[in-house]
């Protein structure tokens, strides 16, 4: 029953991110051909230079995880952790948000090291690490360009909706009375396997709290991949000829960011036009452009989605032959 299950579970979120496109180009009253027409009269250089930076960001993303691989000893070819990351990519625009896609890669490269805590405590640090770098880019955005936001309560609001959550993620991960008072919650005789696991988890990734220098780095590459997203708006805004300080993108791109981090649609199309309509109208864009830079955006991750799962599909014989041979004699 699982399969039908996934499914079902994929053409819901594809059902979701129609019926949020047409509730947004319905609501907004955006006229669908004046939007076709503001994206071919876009300018192409400019969208090729938005393209490669926010290309840059997977290649970003791609280090900060081999760098955590490295610190738990797991040794591996680049081109091989590219395989699994190119994975996740592809099947996180049809899994549950980015959880989707790094749960493939994890059960990819566990599969293959035979190293499944370790992997997957770094995949789970990776992730928390480039949301911690979210919330970082946020806050300094908010403080430097505080005067350009007209919208003050709920940029502010959404701003400490998301930095709350990463200090309660973060008190329980590496704060050890809390987290003992929350595995007390886990000691009912259904939650065995889930106690246990999350038990190992907790201690791989408390195992970096002795490598200060690798946190470090990590967390200035996911600033970097973090500051890639509005950079590459930014472009993409001026390839459709709008002119609007660049602080509003660091302000809102993050808050836009964190809510498409949930799992309700595919690769967060339908949410990610709404919420960045809905911010930037409100800093003064037009609805139509505002529409056109968000779809352009969101091309951009299909793009390298679909990049990903070609890179995935065309090494399947590859990963069995590597698995084969990891094999005990």
């Amino acid at each position: 029953m699982r399969v039908p299950k996934k499914i079902l579970s994929i053409f819901l979120r594809i059902g979701i991110s129609v019926i949020l496109l047409f509730f947004y180009f319905k609501i907004n009253k955006i006229n669908v051909p004046d939007l076709l027409k503001n994206i071919k009269n876009a300018d192409k250089y400019l969208l090729f230079w938005a393209f490669c930076i926010f290309t840059l960001s997977y290649i970003l993303c791609l280090f900060r995880w081999e760098m955590l691989l490295k610190a738990v000893k797991i040794h591996l070819p680049l081109k091989r952790i590219i395989i699994s990351f190119s994975g996740g990519i592809f099947f996180s625009l049809f899994l549950p948000s980015t959880i989707g896609g790094d749960l493939i890669r994890s059960i990819d490269l566990a599969t293959h090291t035979k190293r499944p805590k370790e992997v997957i405590a770094t995949v789970l640090l990776d992730r928390l690490s480039g949301y911690t770098g979210l919330v970082a880019l946020a806050l300094l955005s908010l403080v430097l360009g505080w005067r350009f936001v007209h919208d003050n309560k709920n940029v502010l609001f959404c701003v400490a909706i998301i930095t709350a959550i990463l200090i309660a993620i973060l008190s329980v991960l590496f704060n050890r009375f809390l987290y003992s008072k929350i595995n007390k919650f886990l000691h009912s005789p259904n939650a065995g396997r889930i106690r246990e696991l999350i038990k190992n988890l907790h201690q791989e990734i408390h195992y970096f709290k002795h490598h200060k220098r690798v946190i470090v780095n990590n967390l200035f590459f996911s600033i970097l991949v973090q500051a890639a997203s509005p950079i590459a708006f930014f472009i993409t805004a001026l390839s459709l000829g709008i002119k609007m300080n660049i602080v509003y993108f660091f302000i809102f791109l993050p808050i836009i960011g964190a809510i498409t981090l949930l799992p309700i649609s595919i690769g967060g199309l339908g949410v990610r036009e709404t919420v960045t309509t809905i911010f930037f109208v409100k800093a003064g864009m037009v609805k139509d452009l505002a529409g056109a830079m968000s779809i352009i955006n969101s091309f951009f991750i299909f793009v390298c989605g679909a990049i990903g799962g070609l890179i995935y599909v065309l090494t399947v014989s590859h990963r069995r032959i590597q698995h084969h041979k990891s094999l005990p004699i």
